[in-house]
This record gives structure tokens, C-alpha cells and sequence, in this order.
């Protein structure tokens, strides 16, 4: 990446080719940064959120604490993120086979 490339031999229209290829190339990083710094914040939001609810009572017990809907023995059983340890339900959690355990939405972006 160090090393300076001699383009002095290329025809115009060459040159203005690679000044395309490198400018789409800035944009798309540019878009890239924008979706991780994007994620970055969710991810810190949601576990601002989780904090705050897991510091009430027996909440995670009754209810997944991403989506906040209550566990039912049968219907929507509860599971803990192998992760964060917190208890979420099925429609919140990603069976990870490679770690034989389940993971929460939020820590399966983490990852």
C-alpha cells in the first residue's frame, strides 16, 4: 500500500478509468463506515435499554429482554444468550451450531 504507482503512462482516458475505479472505491468505504458506525450505535442503544430493564425486578425472568414479550412454557419458551447471559425468546435468538448455543440478535451482530 506504501508505494507510489507511475501512472505517467497512461493514456487519458486510462487515467480518467482508474479516477473512477479509485473514487468509487472512497465512496463505497464511505458508505461502509456510515453502516458500521450506524450499527455501532444500535448496538449501544440496545444495550443501554437492556440494562436498564434487567435492573427491575424478576423482568428477564417474565419477559425476552430484547423484544419484551413474555415467555410461555410451550409457545415461546425462554433461552439464554450464550453472550450477554440474558433470557430471550425464539423469535430474538440465532441457534449458533458452531458454539452449540443460542445467541441473542444482539450479540450475533456484535459477532
Amino acid at each position: 500500500m506504501g508505494k507510489k504507482l507511475d501512472l505517467s503512462g497512461l493514456t487519458d482516458h486510462e487515467a480518467e478509468h482508474v479516477l473512477q475505479v479509485v473514487q468509487r472505491d472512497m465512496r463505497l468505504r464511505q458508505k461502509e463506515e456510515e453502516r458500521l458506525s450506524e450499527l455501532r450505535q444500535e448496538l449501544d442503544d440496545e444495550g443501554s435499554r437492556c440494562l436498564l430493564l434487567s435492573r427491575q425486578s424478576c423482568f428477564n425472568v417474565r419477559c425476552c429482554i430484547r423484544c419484551c414479550s413474555p415467555f410461555t412454557f410451550l409457545l415461546n419458551p425462554k433461552r439464554q444468550c450464550r453472550d450477554c447471559r440474558y433470557n430471550v425468546c425464539k423469535a430474538c435468538c440465532i441457534y449458533n451450531k458452531r458454539d452449540k448455543a443460542w445467541l441473542c440478535s444482539a450479540c450475533q451482530k456484535s459477532r
